[in-house]
């Protein structure tokens, strides 16, 4: 479950993150200054930390029997981010989707299908 709101966290911030980043890449151009390589590495170690974590989740799920739909996609949209800040859309709308998926937590089929039998 916390991987589910520390991806509705990176919601957010890839969110902003065009619109911090953009921002000091036009104040770095007016000033002389170079901040806009610390304002995207900030927003590119949130992306991998919900890589980390989903897939601590997935192996969790895993082991208990819970669906990793949820997991799959948190690491798939989380790494979309990770590899480039243009890929903040489609990371934010992947992320949105397994949030809903990790907070279901329900058995997965195969495990449902074992408790049958």
């Amino acid at each position: 479950m916390w991987t589910g709101i520390f991806d509705i966290i990176n919601c957010v911030l890839f969110c902003v993150s065009w619109f911090v980043i953009f921002g000091t890449a036009v104040s770095d151009a007016a000033t002389g200054t170079n901040a806009t390589g610390g304002a995207a590495t900030f927003f590119y170690v949130m992306a991998w930390i919900g890589v980390v974590l989903n897939i601590i989740a997935l192996v969790k799920s895993k082991k208990a029997g819970i669906s990793i739909v949820g997991p799959v996609l948190g690491i798939i949209g989380s790494a979309l981010f990770g590899l480039t800040a243009a890929m903040a859309f489609p990371a934010l709308v992947v992320l949105i989707i397994a949030t809903v998926f990790t907070m279901l937590q329900h058995p997965a089929k195969k495990a449902v299908i074992d408790n049958k039998q």
